[in-house]
């Protein structure tokens, strides 16, 4: 790890941005990304205030820093005052990471794309196959609009508010080929488009720490084998739900995956090199284990 006596005039700044920033994972596990890159870069957490937002985007600017990345709650204030989005901004209305060129500020979205490296990474594909998301958040807004958009056959959105999941499908309806539909979290057509999907995503906080033992969203009756169940949550990294899912017979796909993939896109928007993937992944997982040993 770099010391601060080794930071000096050529040192290049990137960051993360959010309210609150202080339990954000991204600076150890990108800071050993640069140090294994042999960059003269370092990233560091900056906690903004919601009203601060437009004075640090040209804080930006002016400290002439190469880019940030955005989490809670900041993600679509920012999409909103970049100069420029990607593709998946655009239709999200949020960004996670921004590059600064010039002083002009891009935004791009890197989570649904992250989450399809880590599918791919884990031997699981979503082309012609039948999805089934659980929870309508940002998570799920983002991961949606990148499973129908890589060509899955079917999307549904179950959730136990069915105004959010029917955002999230309109979402996907207007800008994928795909025309998603929704199930109430307690109807008979949630536990149907369960059973009948062959890749179930479930982007809800169920089951994430220190609350390990928390039922699933959905009972795990409803899965089977030969099914593919993706659980979002990072921590821990093996949750009730996907040990569940081993023991209906069907293969898991865990949450530390998209967390990488999508820091390392953002570190290849920002360097323009491939992203040292298994070096952010230990990374990670030790300060995982480092937090939850004392919680």
């Amino acid at each position: 790890m770099r010391l601060l006596t080794e930071v000096d005039g050529t040192t290049r700044v990137v960051g993360v941005i959010g309210w609150p920033v202080r339990h954000s994972l991204s600076p150890p596990m990108q800071n050993a990304a640069l140090e294994a890159l042999g960059l003269n870069w370092i990233y560091v957490p900056f906690e903004v205030a919601p009203e601060q937002i437009p004075q640090a985007l040209e804080g930006l600017r002016a400290l002439n820093l190469v880019g940030l990345n955005v989490t809670v709650p900041h993600k679509e204030a920012v999409a909103r005052l970049v100069d420029e989005r990607s593709g998946a901004a655009q239709v999200l209305g949020a960004v996670n990471t921004i590059v600064n060129r010039e002083g002009v500020l891009h935004g791009h979205n890197t989570d649904g794309e992250g989450f399809l490296r880590s599918l791919r990474e884990a031997g699981e594909e979503v082309r012609d196959r039948r999805v089934t998301f659980i929870g309508a958040g940002g998570a799920a807004r983002s991961v949606a609009y990148a499973v129908a958009s890589a060509g899955a056959a079917a999307v549904t959105v179950v959730n136990r508010t069915p105004a959010r999941a029917r955002d999230v499908a309109e979402l996907v309806s207007r800008n994928t080929p795909v025309q998603a539909s929704v199930a109430a979290l307690d109807s008979p057509e949630a536990k149907q488009a369960v059973r009948d999907a062959q890749v179930i995503i479930d982007c809800t906080p169920c089951g994430m720490f220190p609350h390990v033992d928390d039922a699933p969203a959905i009972p795990p009756e409803w899965l089977h084998e030969g099914q593919c169940v993706c659980d979002l949550v990072y921590t821990p990294r093996d949750t009730v739900l996907l040990k569940a899912a081993r023991q209906a017979g069907a293969r898991t796909v865990e949450g530390v995956g998209m967390l990488v993939h999508q820091g390392a896109i953002a570190l290849e928007l920002w360097t323009g090199q491939a992203a040292p993937v298994e070096v952010m992944r230990a990374a990670l997982v030790q300060a995982l284990e480092v937090r939850e040993a004392v919680r």
